[in-house]
C-alpha cells in the first residue's frame, strides 16, 4: 500500500495533466451543447414568433373560399392543390390507384358492362345504340375477348390499345401500367350516335366458366375492371336466364367491384325465353346465388328484360319488360345530370382512404428501428396490422370502413421498403381536412345549385320526370311520348287521343250509384260521397287526391260527371296504376272542359 505522501509525489503531475484535459473537454462539449440549444432555440423563437406575426394573413387567407366557375374545375383545383402532395408523398398511388388527371374529371359518363360469355353484354349496347359499333362480335360463344370502350365521334373507326393510352385527351393513360398483354386486347370504337353524346360504354370480355377458366389472360383481370369500376358511373352486372351459376373468375371480378357497390346495376337478360312460373323460380335462384357473392344486407336492385330487337318468346310478361326497362332507362338517363356529384362523391371517398393511408404509412415507418432488426421488425409489423388498424382508429377516431382491405395491404407492404416512408407531415393532413370540411361542402352546394337551376320549372317533386331527358336517340326514343312509350295507354292515359270520353262506357253503371247516394239539385255532399269512397279501401290520403282531381269547380260536391271521374280514377287506382299529378285534358268531363 502506498503511502499518502507518494499521491502528491510520483503521479501528481500526470493526475493534473489528464484531469485538465478532461476538464477542457467537458468545456468544449458544454459549449457546444449550448450553442447548439441557443441556435434551436432562436429557431423555434423564430418560427413562432413569424407564425405569430403572419397568423392573422394565414386566417384571413383560410376564411376566404374560393370561387370556382363549375364543380369539375373545383374539383381539378382542390385535387391538385391539396389531395395529390398528400397521395404523393405517401406512396398512395403505388398502393390503391393511379394518381388522377384532367380527363378523368372532364369524361362524359361511362357505363361499366360485366357478366359471363353470352349474357348479351354487346347486345345491349347494340340495343341501346340501335346499331353496330366498329368491331363488334355477337355470338353463342365467348366472342367478346377484349375491353372495348365504345365513345362518340364525329367518324367510324377503332384506336388500339398502346395509342389509346398515348391520347392525352382520353381518360386511359394509367391502364399503360397492365402492360402490353392487356393493351392488346383493349380498343376504342369510336361512331357518331346521340347516345354517346351522353354516354360511353365499356363492354368486357366474357367471364369464363369451368375448365376454361383455369387458362390465364395474361394480365390481371380482376385489376382492370376494379380500375373501371372506381372510374365509371354505373356498372351493371348481366345474367342469362338459363345460366345463373356465378363461376370462380366471376366471383373474382365481381369482389373486385366491391366499394363501389352503390354504382352496381343488376339485369336478368334474355327474360323473354321462359314462362312467368319459371321466371318467377329464376330470379329466386339469382337473389341466392348473388347473396353468397355480394356481402350486403340489403337486396340487390334486379331489372327483368330482355334487350334485343328481336320478337318475345313469350310475351306473358310483356308489361313487366316494358315497366323494368323504362326503370333502368330512367336510371341511366340520370346520369349526365348527376355526373359532377358522382365525381365530388368518389373524390371525397378518395380523400378519406388517402387520409387513412397516410396515417398507416407514417405509423409503420415510425416503428422502425434505426439500425438493427429492420427485416424482423417490418414481418412484425406486418403480422400484427390489424393491431396498427385498431390503434390508428381509436387514435385519431376514424371509421373502421375507411381503412383498405386488410389483406391485400399486407400482400402490397410486404413488397415495400418501409424505410422509405415518410412521418407523419401534419401540414398535409390539415389540407385534407380543409378539402373535406370546407372546398367539398362549397362544391357541393355549387353541384346543387346547378341541379336546382335545371329544376326550376318543375313545380312538384312527381314532375321530375317531365324534365328534358339529357340522353337522346337509340333505345331512349322510345321512352319519350309516343304510342310505345312505357305505359301509354295505360291507366290514366287510357282514352288518350280519342273524341269520346273515355269514362262514359262506364257512366252508366256510375249513374245508378250516383242516384242511390241522394243527390240534391243535380249533386252530392263531400259527406255522401266519402260514404260510399271509402268502400274502395283506399287510405285517405289517396282519395283525398282523387277527390281534389274531380271537383274541377271547386264547389264542395260532385255532380254525376265529376263523380264518374272520381269512379273512373278509383279504378285507376285499384288496378295498380298511379294518379296523375294533374288531370289529363282528355279525362276532363265534357260540360267542364271550358273551366280549364
Amino acid at each position: 500500500m502506498m503511502p499518502d505522501g507518494d499521491i502528491t509525489s510520483g503521479n501528481t503531475g500526470d493526475i493534473t495533466s489528464g484531469n485538465t484535459r478532461l476538464m477542457t473537454q467537458i468545456t468544449r462539449g458544454l459549449h457546444r451543447l449550448d450553442c447548439q440549444n441557443i441556435f434551436n432555440f432562436s429557431t423555434d423563437l423564430r418560427d413562432a414568433d413569424s407564425s405569430k406575426m403572419f397568423s392573422w394573413m394565414k386566417s384571413k387567407e383560410s376564411d376566404v373560399p374560393h370561387v370556382y366557375g363549375n364543380v369539375v374545375e373545383g374539383l381539378k383545383q382542390v385535387y391538385k392543390d391539396k389531395l395529390y402532395p398528400l397521395e404523393e408523398h405517401y406512396k398512395f398511388h403505388d398502393f390503391h390507384s393511379p394518381a388522377l388527371d384532367d380527363p378523368d374529371f372532364d369524361a362524359k359518363p361511362m357505363v361499366l358492362l360485366v357478366g359471363q360469355y353470352s349474357t348479351g353484354k354487346t347486345t345491349f349496347i347494340r340495343y341501346l345504340l340501335e346499331r353496330e359499333f366498329p368491331g363488334i362480335r355477337i355470338g353463342p360463344e365467348p366472342t367478346t375477348d377484349r375491353f372495348i370502350a365504345v365513345m362518340h365521334s364525329e367518324s367510324e373507326g377503332v384506336i388500339p390499345g398502346n395509342a389509346l393510352v398515348m391520347d392525352p385527351k382520353k381518360q386511359f393513360r394509367p391502364l399503360s401500367k397492365f402492360g402490353n398483354a392487356f393493351l392488346n386486347r383493349f380498343q376504342c370504337s369510336q361512331l357518331p350516335s346521340p347516345v354517346l353524346e351522353s354516354l360511353t360504354f365499356v363492354d368486357t370480355p366474357g367471364i369464363l366458366s369451368g375448365e376454361k377458366q383455369r387458362t390465364a389472360r395474361g394480365y390481371d383481370f380482376a385489376g382492370v375492371l376494379e380500375w373501371f369500376a372506381e372510374r365509371v358511373d354505373r356498372i351493371i352486372l348481366l345474367f342469362d336466364a338459363h345460366k345463373l351459376d356465378i363461376s370462380d373468375e366471376f366471383r373474382r371480378g365481381i369482389e373486385a367491384l366491391r366499394g363501389n357497390d352503390d354504382k352496381i346495376r343488376i339485369v336478368l337478360n334474355k327474360s323473354d325465353m321462359i314462362d312467368h312460373q319459371q321466371l318467377m323460380r329464376v330470379y329466386g335462384a339469382l337473389m341466392w346465388s348473388l347473396g353468397k357473392v355480394i356481402n350486403t344486407p340489403e337486396v340487390a336492385r334486379v331489372y327483368i328484360g330482355s334487350f334485343w330487337d328481336q320478337p318475345l318468346q313469350y310475351d306473358i310478361n310483356r308489361r313487366l319488360f316494358e315497366a323494368e326497362e323504362h326503370d333502368l332507362f330512367a336510371d341511366l338517363q340520370s346520369l349526365p345530370r348527376n355526373a359532377a356529384l358522382r365525381k365530388l362523391n368518389d373524390l371525397i371517398k378518395r380523400a378519406r382512404l388517402a387520409k387513412v393511408h397516410a396515417y398507416i404509412i407514417s405509423h409503420l415507418r415510425g416503428q422502425m428501428p434505426s439500425v438493427f432488426g429492420k427485416e424482423s421488425k417490418k414481418k412484425e409489423l406486418i403480422d400484427n396490422l390489424h393491431k396498427v388498424y385498431e390503434q390508428i382508429q381509436r387514435e385519431q377516431q376514424i371509421s373502421i370502413g375507411d381503412f383498405p382491405p386488410i389483406e391485400r395491404m399486407q400482400e402490397q407492404l410486404k413488397q415495400m421498403d418501409f424505410t422509405k416512408f415518410h412521418n407523419l407531415k401534419p401540414k398535409l393532413i390539415e389540407k385534407v381536412d380543409h378539402m373535406l370540411s370546407v372546398d367539398m361542402q362549397q362544391l357541393s352546394a355549387k353541384a346543387m345549385d346547378d341541379m336546382q337551376q335545371l329544376m326550376k320549372m318543375v313545380p312538384n317533386e312527381e314532375e321530375v320526370l317531365k324534365i328534358e331527358p339529357s340522353v337522346k336517340g337509340g333505345a331512349f326514343a322510345g321512352v319519350e311520348a309516343s304510342p310505345f312509350g312505357a305505359g301509354y295507354g295505360e291507366g290514366a292515359g287510357e282514352g288518350i287521343g280519342e273524341e269520346e270520353w273515355v269514362v262514359s262506357k262506364d257512366k252508366a253503371e256510375y249513374d245508378q250509384i250516383f242516384y242511390s247516394l241522394a243527390p240534391i239539385n243535380g249533386k252530392i255532399t263531400g259527406a255522401n260521397a266519402k260514404k260510399h269512397m271509402v268502400t274502395s279501401k283506399l287510405p285517405n290520403t289517396v282519395l283525398g287526391r282523387i277527390w281534389k282531381l274531380s271537383d274541377i269547380d271547386r264547389d264542395g260536391n260532385l255532380d254525376s260527371e265529376e263523380f264518374a271521374l272520381a269512379k273512373h280514377l278509383i279504378k285507376v287506382k285499384l288496378d295498380g296504376h298511379e294518379l296523375p299529378t294533374e288531370l289529363p285534358s282528355h279525362l276532363v268531363p265534357p260540360s267542364k272542359r271550358d273551366l280549364i
